[in-house]
């Protein structure tokens, strides 16, 4: 079996893990994550540099400042809406698609968190639970393929073990 390196066109397979500065775990992926490797936007631009060259086996760990990871965190993205245009069932912590009764839910719609819920108000913030945070992103590369033409030309990796797109 050929081990292949990490270059352009490569789909990688990752085992994750998130850290905060303090070394406290964020998150650990159950399962590997893909991505397709040579700036099709799948994977951090740090790590994915960092990765380059490398094969199935390697561990690496990259320090991301937040505007290398989810970006800083911007106040604006915090809005205030009227608590009957929400869902009935709302709970803090739950994420919307849009702003509800703005009519901006769709495709292209920013995922907003309940952070508040106070008498007739609901709190939504727009930004990445891990927004403004310095991070300690470390991966174990699983595997390394060649892309098919499919994948490049979508711009994303397939799981094989997943049902074909439609």
């Amino acid at each position: 079996m050929t081990h292949l390196n990490i270059r352009n066109g490569s789909v990688v397979t990752l085992a994750i893990e998130l850290w905060d500065v303090h070394g406290n775990l964020l998150e650990r992926s159950e399962d590997p994550m893909l991505y397709l490797h040579g700036g099709y936007d799948g994977i951090f631009a740090a790590v994915e540099a960092v990765l380059d060259g490398r094969k199935a086996g390697d561990r690496v760990t990259v320090d991301l400042e937040p505007e290398e990871a989810f970006g800083d965190y911007d106040e604006t993205l915090v809005t205030l809406v009227d608590r009957d245009v929400c869902p009935e069932v709302l709970e803090v912590g739950m994420q919307l698609e849009g702003i509800p009764g703005e009519g901006n839910e769709g495709d292209d719609a920013l995922i907003y968190t309940v952070t508040d819920i106070e008498e007739g108000s609901v709190v939504l913030d727009g930004n990445h639970p891990l927004a403004g945070m310095a991070l300690r992103f470390t991966c174990t590369v699983v595997s390394v393929r060649a892309a098919t033409s499919e994948e490049t030309e979508r711009g994303h990796a397939h799981d094989p073990a997943a049902p074909p797109p439609r």
